[in-house]
């Protein structure tokens, strides 16, 4: 019996301006968290789980390039797009504390439990889904991961840093509004994911679920042969 052989690495063309800002939101979010650490007044997170974030954050950011260096890089291209979905809810978070926009600027804190609730969502349906996956099935997934991160974030939020507060007497409200952000922006991350598909685009961000399409084999005329 001959032995199997891997499958052939699916490898695709590095796209430059994600990989750099990809690239850039990493080395931006390393720095924000150590300048945050040495200068909490600066980074406007005293009493907001500095500590915590220092060390989920970078987790975090660099869960796919340890995922896909360990069981993916050897049948795949690496997933560019996901991956600065992902770090960019870090940094853009870090950033907001940085530059005091949850206190400076009321809606803030709303357009980030929406916009990164979906972004990492629609990183999930990338990385863990087939281009030809149909809407139900994309929404179904949705749903399971963004309003699942939704409320862990909010359970995590409330013994980080509210628990002791002076917000705890607001929370509920507050937590029932991100909530339900969080969900409506899981729902649109999938969506937005499945109508690109459908258009295809992202057709080169999880490779590694798709088959390869081998192309048909050659087909020659019969040749006809004289009886001998």
């Amino acid at each position: 019996m001959a032995a199997m052989t891997p499958p052939e690495a699916v490898r695709h063309p590095v796209p430059l301006a994600v990989a750099t800002a990809d690239f850039a939101a990493k080395a931006g979010l390393v720095v924000l968290l150590v300048m945050s650490m040495i200068f909490p007044e600066l980074g406007n997170v005293e009493d907001k789980a500095a500590g915590l974030r220092a060390v989920a954050y970078p987790a975090l950011a660099f869960t796919v390039p340890v995922i896909w260096w360990v069981w993916w890089r050897e049948r795949s291209s690496f997933p560019w797009v996901a991956d600065l979905m992902i770090t960019s809810t870090c940094f853009t978070d870090t950033l907001g504390n940085r530059l005091d926009l949850y206190d400076s600027v009321v809606w803030f804190d709303d357009l980030m439990h929406l916009m990164n609730t979906g972004l990492l969502t629609a990183a999930v349906v990338l990385l863990t889904m087939r281009h030809s996956s149909t809407l139900g099935a994309v929404v179904e997934r949705s749903l399971a991961f963004g309003v699942t991160a939704a409320v862990s974030w909010e359970v995590a939020e409330y013994f980080a840093f509210i628990a002791n507060s002076s917000e705890k007497r607001h929370a509920y409200t507050d937590t029932l509004g991100d909530l339900s952000l969080g969900s409506l922006g899981s729902v649109l991350g999938g969506v937005l994911v499945h109508r690109l598909w459908r258009r295809g685009l992202l057709t080169s961000a999880a490779p590694q679920l798709e088959p390869r399409t081998l192309p048909p084999a050659p087909e020659f005329p019969a040749v006809a042969t004289a009886p001998g």
